[in-house]
């Protein structure tokens, strides 16, 4: 079965969570962030853009994006370890950049953990250049972030739907 990608809701909140304290133990987001980030995902003023996949009932994975005049920033994009090497990440990916592209932004920036070598490749693959670091940026692991950017995410977006 495919997971099917769609719009976060509030009610998702409560599984997101289970994976992301699975996936992220060290540096989890709160109930709270997701809910701030939703809080500005829909109407005529949305600057976020968060999807879910769900495979049957399961929620699968997830994304985020926030945008601001010209530039947006990839907060998260999670995949459950039974899904990796299936596309997922990248399906995801790929509606971020939609995403970006749709909200006229002409650069797109993320922070990826120095040890997470799977989710820089997929980055890479789309086109992100590593720019720099940030010492100790995940807390309270004081892990360092590689600094990506994409320019023009437009050309990276590739045929993928999502529902609802």
């Amino acid at each position: 079965m495919t997971a099917v990608l769609r719009e976060m809701r509030w009610w998702d909140i409560d599984p997101v969570l289970g994976l992301e304290k699975e996936l992220f133990p060290e540096d989890a987001w709160s109930r709270g962030m997701f809910w701030s980030e939703l809080a500005h995902a829909r109407g005529a003023e949305a600057t976020r853009r968060y999807l879910v996949a769900v495979e049957g009932e399961r929620i699968v994975g997830y994304a985020g994006l926030a945008a601001s005049g010209d530039l947006a920033d990839i907060q998260t994009i999670a995949v459950a370890r039974d899904q990796w090497g299936t596309g997922l990440g990248g399906r995801l990916l790929t509606e971020l950049l939609r995403a970006a592209t749709a909200f006229e932004c002409a650069e797109v920036m993320l922070e990826c953990r120095v040890d997470n070598i799977r989710a820089q490749k997929l980055y890479e693959r789309y086109g992100f250049e590593a720019i720099g670091f940030r010492r100790g940026y995940y807390q309270p692991g004081n892990v360092d972030a590689l600094v990506m950017r994409l320019n023009d995410p437009s050309t990276s977006v590739q045929g993928t739907e999502i529902h609802g």
